[in-house]
């Protein structure tokens, strides 16, 4: 159907142009109510849609976000993150351009080119681990939001991370709170500390032994691990209970190191939570299935998302600091009081 026109609405309505103009941009003007109906009834009657070209040549905007990514959209732990720009994005009335580009440095640069050509209105660059990265020199003057990231450049744009800090004080304390004195962690490795490799989890380790330091606590052992997969929980279980020493609870960095460790204790006959309790981070779907369902704290992936976009909006995304998203504990029945 050929897209009607404002003089075909004004017509339609019997009243002027710029009276329609006026109506359908909801702009203050001294027009009755009853002008206003019949315009918006004359636009739905000739199914009228707004010229988005004439309208980034008035408002000198496309109504278009771009999202660079790496690998959100492949990777169902992030997933979450794009749904959250997404809903942020229709609310604002934006539509999204998303670029997945891997590891490859050229098809990132030529994705942001490409993205500068049709004049999105800004960019978040989006990442499922929250590493630092380096956000290219051709996007300066535009509004750039870095989401689950960090910049290399200090300060250059605003970033928003998850509250890892206050999320290990808050997981520790869950453990420490509940009683137990003597607590092994699993998978709490300095080499994670690298802002390439992750810009958040040294906070987590910190907020951890903050909270281990405020209850004049350490941990009875730490078993390191980079690669955090139920290997690394199984492992490390069977050689604290083979060796000790003997702990009444377990933190561990994610909830795939949980799983591994349940299945150590479960394999040896032992009951959980009653023989050792467990905590840990990500809330992972299976969090839920395990037995007994983890005690855990959630990664905030849509709000995280959500927030980027609503940063973007905000007169051009104009601070530059870090902006810290709650993470929400999720308690359920692998923690015992003692």
């Amino acid at each position: 159907m050929k897209r009607a026109t404002i003089a075909q609405v004004a017509q339609r309505a019997g009243v002027s142009p710029t009276a329609v103009s006026l109506v359908l941009n909801d702009r203050p003007a001294r027009l009755s109510q009853e002008v206003r109906d019949r315009v918006i009834e004359a636009a739905a009657a000739l199914n009228y849609r707004p010229n988005p070209a004439a309208r980034s040549l008035r408002t000198n905007t496309t109504g278009i976000y771009g999202v660079i990514s790496r690998d959100v959209t492949v990777t169902r732990y992030a997933s979450a993150m794009l749904r959250g720009i997404l809903d942020a994005a229709d609310q604002a009335e934006k539509i999204v351009f998303l670029a997945e580009v891997g590891d490859s440095a050229s098809r990132a640069e030529n994705s942001v080119r490409e993205m500068l050509n049709r004049n999105v209105d800004g960019l978040i660059f989006a990442e499922m681990g929250a590493k630092m990265i380096t956000v290219p020199e051709i996007v300066r003057g535009l509004p750039v939001v870095v989401c689950n990231a960090v910049p290399d450049r200090e300060g250059s744009f605003p970033a928003v991370l998850p509250a890892e800090y206050e999320a290990g004080r808050r997981v520790a304390n869950v453990l420490i709170e509940a009683g137990h004195r003597n607590i092994a962690i699993i998978g709490m490795d300095d080499e994670l500390r690298e802002p390439r490799i992750s810009a958040t989890i040294c906070h987590r380790f910190d907020g951890i032994l903050d909270a281990f330091e405020e209850a004049g606590l350490r941990p009875v052992k730490i078993f390191p691990g980079t690669l955090w997969d139920p290997d690394l929980g199984y492992e490390a279980m069977g050689e604290l209970l083979d060796n000790g020493p003997e702990c009444t609870a377990i933190l561990a960095l994610n909830d795939r190191i949980s799983l591994g460790a349940i299945q150590q204790c479960l394999g040896r006959g032992m009951h959980l939570p009653d023989d050792l309790s467990i905590a840990s981070f990500d809330d992972d779907e299976i969090a839920l299935y395990v037995h007994p369902a983890l005690t855990t704290i959630a990664i905030p992936y849509w709000e995280i998302g959500q927030t980027a976009t609503r940063l973007l909006g905000e007169e051009g995304a104009g601070d530059r600091d870090i902006h810290l998203v709650d993470m929400p504990l999720r308690m359920r029945e692998s923690v015992r009081r003692i």
